[in-house]
């Protein structure tokens, strides 16, 4: 990597880091933060903010994912760089995956918030389960009457497959 890359790479890191920091001088929420880069640009930024909105899924990457897609018309961020503070959890990574984002950037490990409370591997031992022994009780019901959505979809002339 060419050191004016690895520049770039540490002023887009150092913007996810301040986020995290000013996230909880401001009492804002978990010390987390996200950026979204596209062309060397920052498209979206954002801190955890899942205690100030009461929404569990508010973690920096989803919330920076959401702003840097209604930014840019689209959900697909193929061509972007997301940089975080911290390395994602389960549900980031997988915002990530669905976005289609090129590249992770972190700076903290996930046993580094483990070792400040944020402990998600119970998520990772709970999807290595069968659903049936899973903590969190799941039952599929009413199959046949939901396919009928999928079936209209399949069909439907508005449907873009992502």
């Amino acid at each position: 990597m060419e050191i004016t890359e690895q520049k770039q790479h540490e002023k887009f890191m150092r913007i996810a880091i301040a986020l995290s920091e000013k996230n909880v001088t401001a009492e804002l929420g978990g010390p987390f933060g996200a950026v979204v880069v596209k062309d060397g640009k920052v498209v979206a930024k954002s801190g955890n903010k899942v205690t100030s909105t009461n929404d569990p899924t508010a973690h920096a990457e989803v919330s920076a994912i959401r702003i840097a897609c209604k930014k840019l018309k689209t959900f697909d961020l193929s061509g972007c760089v997301i940089y975080t503070s911290c390395e994602p959890c389960p549900m980031c990574l997988s915002a990530v995956y669905w976005s289609r984002i090129n590249t992770i950037y972190y700076g903290n490990t996930k046993v580094d918030a483990a070792n400040i409370g944020f402990d998600d591997q119970f998520i990772y031992e709970e999807l290595e389960k069968p659903m049936a022994e899973r903590s969190l009780p799941i039952q599929q019901m009413l199959r046949d009457e939901a396919l009928q959505a999928f079936k209209l979809w399949e069909q439907s002339p508005m449907r873009v497959d992502y």
